[in-house]
């Protein structure tokens, strides 16, 4: 057999990618890319692995969250640390109800492609190639702007070392202390329309202060202070993904620099196509969205592609199906794993099969939707008696109205005031932590079915 090749992808179909009208310009950009250093490494991407084997296994849980599409334009420090902050706020918050770690992986430093439905769109009878996120063209509607720039991976790679400079350098630096953390919190639970949350904001405020009265939590104690945090995005991209593969040197095996983990969209899960051949050879974990059109021919399939050897914390399936729609099609999924006895970390993207078009023209996604279908994910595995491993959500730290309801109450018509995002929209902190209590209630309820029943089945 034939050993694995960065450029192998090159030989396959390829779909939702540029063509690139320069090529000189294009090798050019790919060779100086992969001159560069890797973003991430591998011993970091070994250990985000062998913590997504214990979601797998319901010893932590995963969150995964941030920008649907990163903005070269909107780039700023501010906003990286808003949010992380939000994301460690929700982490804190899922630990306590789960009473397991808590992986927090960003759909950060990397998230600049996006697919899209369609390869053009029509504005006032103009019609022109399709916005791609900020690595490949520009979200102006001119000719010049939807034109694919090369150049563009340079810039991205630039704002992600950048992002992941500063996210290093909070994680370890103080800015995650635990006692941070929680007031920042204790700050979401003050108002009256927060007072169902305060019991739990209480209980772990109780905790800390026994932590502290018992010398646990002291000032030198380095886990209180630190946080493992990584990074994750879609590699869609496959020039910018190829140029930023290494060979690691300890294991000889590639890693894909980019990013602590990749995912292949439901877009492009062609079992013959360029990302799934790709993300095949490279020794990340990977991720794999699973919609409605999924069935358990394709995921068997999948399966053996992307993680022959089997490998808990290599392959996590991350369902969007929309709410109301989950019960149709996940456990259809959730047999072909068991028989193929799959070792998987089943998380819930609750956000993309949510989207509608508001009666104002924007599109968004109801709060109650989002929760739903959060919902409907821990009922199947309840019956199932299988592990619901993570969360995944498209989410800011800022505090834009993007999407309607949550305990702000955004309106239809609050959509217009503040809808930043460059792609699709997104949860503001304030929906993000009341989604995070929300969750706590479905994990609390989980843990209290294993107390009093057989021990779920956790080979999945």
């Amino acid at each position: 057999m034939t050993q694995w090749q960065k450029t192998d992808w090159r030989k396959k179909s390829r779909i939702q990618m540029p063509e690139y009208t320069d090529q000189d310009t294009l090798k050019a950009v790919e060779s100086k890319l992969a001159k560069y250093p890797p973003l991430v490494f591998a011993g970091e991407a070994r250990n985000l692995k062998a913590e997504l084997a214990k979601a797998s296994r319901g010893e932590a849980f995963l969150l995964q969250g941030g920008d649907c599409a990163e903005s070269f334009d909107q780039f700023t420090a501010d906003g990286i640390r808003d949010t992380f902050k939000v994301m460690l706020q929700m982490a804190m918050v899922l630990t306590f109800g789960a009473k397991v770690p808590v992986v927090k992986l960003g759909r950060m430093a990397g998230q600049f492609a996006k697919p899209r439905s369609a390869p053009t769109e029509v504005q006032n009878g103009v019609e022109l190639p399709s916005y791609r996120g900020d690595i490949i063209n520009e979200l102006d509607f001119t000719p010049k702007a939807r034109v694919p720039d090369p150049y563009k991976m340079l810039r991205a790679y630039t704002q992600a070392a950048a992002t992941l400079n500063l996210l290093r350098a909070f994680s370890s630096g103080g800015y995650a202390d635990m006692h941070q953390v929680h007031s920042w919190t204790l700050g979401f639970t003050e108002g009256d329309k927060a007072s169902q949350y305060r019991e739990m904001a209480i209980r772990i405020s109780d905790a800390l202060d026994f932590m502290n009265a018992s010398g646990l939590a002291s000032a030198d104690n380095h886990e209180m202070r630190t946080v493992d945090f990584y990074v994750s995005h879609e590699a869609l991209l496959l020039e910018y993904e190829e140029a930023l593969t290494r060979v690691d040197s300890t294991s000889g095996a590639w890693l894909a620099g980019s990013g602590h983990m990749i995912w292949i969209g439901d877009r492009t899960r062609q079992p013959d196509g360029a990302h799934v051949e790709f993300c095949s050879g490279v020794q990340n974990p990977i991720g794999l969205k699973c919609g409605p059109s999924m069935t358990g021919e394709d995921l068997q399939v999948l399966l053996h592609k992307l993680n022959p050897e089997n490998e808990a914390g290599r392959l996590t399936l991350i369902a969007r199906f929309g709410a109301g729609k989950v019960t149709n099609h996940l456990p259809s999924l959730i047999k072909t794993v068991q028989e193929e006895g799959a070792n998987v970390v089943w998380c819930c993207d609750a956000m993309h099969g949510n989207t509608i078009k508001s009666a104002s023209g924007f599109k968004t996604r109801p709060f109650d939707n989002v929760l739903l279908e959060v919902q409907e994910f821990f009922a199947v595995h309840k019956t199932e008696g299988t592990v619901p491993g993570g969360v995944h959500f498209e989410m800011t730290g800022q505090d834009v109205t993007e999407c309607t309801g949550g305990i702000g109450a955004v309106s239809d018509g609050d959509l217009s005031k503040r809808y930043h995002t460059a792609c699709d929209p997104r949860l503001n902190a304030s929906q993000s932590l009341e989604l995070a209590f929300l969750v706590a209630d479905e994990l609390v309820s989980l843990r209290n079915q294993r107390n009093n029943a057989e021990p779920i089945r956790a080979a999945v």
